[in-house]
């Protein structure tokens, strides 16, 4: 688990400053009307976070929890696209650290406690595939060589 908060940490510090380049006008750009532009891409990962952090809590102290999230409904309903790219980096940031300090909390065995998402699966495998489902559609966001999320 030390690795995984290390790596979220490290994420963390390298991305947010190439976030904080990006231009209003182009984070807005919608490329089809269905399509997520940069900003609700963002906005997609502070959901993800969200519902993350609620799935390493609640499996604290609830058996098996299940906690769901319906990505193109809650993108659609909090309204990425109408904020400020900046206050969207800065939430993206600040749940991330809170992330860091709940999973820095777990208290040993902890992270063997499972959540019932679409299957069931620990807060420790769940915590490394946030990583790597951030890391994918941080590199979208960037326009960086791209990262397979499987």
């Amino acid at each position: 688990m030390h690795s995984t908060i290390l790596q979220l940490e490290t994420i963390l510090s390298a991305y947010e400053p190439l976030l904080l380049k990006l231009e209003e006008q182009s984070a807005s750009y919608k490329p089809l009307p269905s399509k997520w532009s940069k900003k609700e891409l963002i906005g997609h990962l502070i959901d993800s976070a969200h519902n993350n952090l609620r799935r390493f809590i609640v499996a604290q102290y609830e058996d098996k929890p299940l906690i769901k999230y319906a990505q193109d409904h809650w993108v659609l309903a909090a309204g990425y696209q109408d904020h400020r790219l900046n206050d969207l980096i800065a939430l993206w940031s600040l749940t991330n650290k809170h992330i860091i300090h709940v999973l820095k909390k777990l208290p040993a065995g902890m992270e063997q406690r499972e959540v019932l998402t679409e299957s069931l699966h620990s807060i420790e495998w769940l915590a490394a595939d946030y990583n790597k489902h951030l890391l994918h559609h941080l590199h979208q966001v960037l326009e960086l060589e791209p990262i397979a999320y499987t």
